[in-house]
């Protein structure tokens, strides 16, 4: 939104408007104590040129992850985006189009989010999904209330293994909730199935977990289901349902994603886009919003909003949710990337991600004193290093290597993980990279 600023003249019209003498005016019913008698302590106004100039000094200190060998992950992955999707999502009718309140208007829109639904639907194995949510984090949390309406209980299971921040947000919004987290075990052998009572709502689950650890959640699924309690699996790296068993295959009463690995790239770390899929049976305590597919009276295939119980729209306080709106343009690229890959292209994609990760898992083992600590996994996994992986990153930044990210960072009260460093590994990553990566470590090994 761009900033138009106002004239002092104009500022005076407006207040005679309103029949106000000065703008202190405005603040009257602010207590004197509450009222700040001097400026804010801020640097003066500079112009669009002077401000242009010294974000580009900032950016300049930057390390860009696309120029330089990259393992970064973590919830967030450096994919390849064809410039197909870029151009496309860039069309007019795509960029300025807000929301589908008027389908009649929207038919465009609503048929690109039935698509994102249909693909949501597939990769995760569920009946059905929703026109997206905000991120993967928000889609947890999401998940988490909605077990709480299906099943009338209050407590929830969190895995060992979920994302920290996925686990604060879900602390966030669920608040009331009795939320039970169990402790990270980075080899994934915790054992969720003794944490299930009659109480329990959900337990949810990452998969692949934070740590990068594949696991097998068909006999959570079956000690949830005898508890009266639902499983929720969690994937932040969208791409691994190309090459592994599908949340809805193990038994997932809903399924709660990020989608930003397929149409988006970084970004800085957003925006990103929020997927949700579940049971047909759960469909109206979703949250947000579905397109359906319909015919008009003249028998025209068409799309329309066939479920959006939220606040904004007809519910109020009996809304599913207070989610306004969804990632629509994000969402958009998400389709048009899957669309393009295909299925065929989804599985070599997810087969070339998975091939350099045990490459560079056999070179980095081949180390004395590396030990890699996931057993199995896609493409991340954990590293434990005879050095603090803080300072590891912090030194390989120096010789322009972004390593990964030091588990420390994320769990700063766990001694026992101040060793272990979190390394991922997409097709962006060329064997020039891991030899890089390789050398830099080898250089800090006693």
């Amino acid at each position: 939104m761009r900033y138009l600023p106002l004239t002092e003249d104009d500022r005076q019209k407006m207040l005679e408007t309103i029949g106000a003498a000065s703008v202190d005016d405005l603040f009257v019913d602010v207590p004197k104590a509450g009222r700040l008698a001097r400026p804010l302590d801020l640097p003066d106004h500079a112009g669009e040129m002077e401000v242009g100039r010294a974000l580009a000094s900032l950016a300049a200190a930057n390390m860009d992850a696309g120029s330089v060998p990259s393992f970064l992950g973590a919830g967030l992955y450096r994919h390849f985006v064809p410039a197909t999707v870029d151009h496309l999502i860039q069309r007019g009718e795509f960029l300025t189009a807000y929301t589908p309140y008027q389908p009649e208007i929207s038919q465009g829109t609503l048929q690109t989010l039935f698509e994102f639904q249909t693909q949501v639907a597939l990769l995760t194995g569920m009946e059905v999904a929703n026109a997206s949510m905000y991120d993967g984090a928000s889609a947890a949390a999401e998940a988490v209330l909605m077990a709480r309406r299906i099943t009338r209980r209050d407590r929830a299971v969190l895995s060992g293994g979920l994302h920290p921040h996925y686990r604060d947000v879900v602390h966030t919004l669920a608040l009331g909730s009795g939320i039970e987290t169990l402790p990270p075990q980075i080899d994934g052998t915790e054992d969720m199935c003794a944490a299930i009572d009659a109480e329990t709502a959900c337990v949810v689950v990452q998969n692949p977990d934070f740590f990068g650890n594949i696991r097998d959640l068909k006999d959570v699924s079956v000690a949830c289901e005898a508890a009266g309690a639902l499983l929720i699996v969690v994937v932040t790296e969208a791409l691994s349902l190309g090459a592994i068993q599908s949340p809805g295959e193990m038994g997932a009463a809903i399924v709660a994603a990020e989608g930003q690995s397929f149409g988006n790239g970084l970004n800085f770390g957003g925006p990103t886009v929020g997927l949700l899929a579940t049971q047909e049976r759960f469909l109206r305590q979703m949250p947000g919003r579905l397109c359906g597919q319909t015919v008009d009276v003249d028998g025209r295939r068409g799309w329309v909003l066939t479920l959006s119980t939220r606040e904004q729209h007809i519910r109020r306080e009996k809304a599913t949710s207070n989610i306004c709106t969804n990632s629509g343009l994000c969402a958009l690229a998400f389709t048009i990337h899957v669309a393009l890959l295909g299925e065929e292209g989804l599985r070599r994609l997810a087969g070339i991600n998975h091939e350099k990760a045990v490459a560079l898992a056999e070179k980095l083992e081949s180390l004395s004193g590396i030990e890699i600590v996931t057993p199995a996994f896609f493409n991340e996994f954990t590293l434990r290093l005879p050095v603090a992986a803080a300072e590891a990153v912090d030194r390989l930044a120096e010789r322009g290597v972004l390593a990964g990210v030091p588990l420390s960072r994320l769990y700063p009260g766990e001694a026992a993980l101040a060793n272990d460093l979190l390394v991922a590994v997409t097709e962006m990553v060329q064997e020039s990279d891991m030899d890089a990566l390789v050398e830099g470590l080898k250089g800090l090994l006693p």
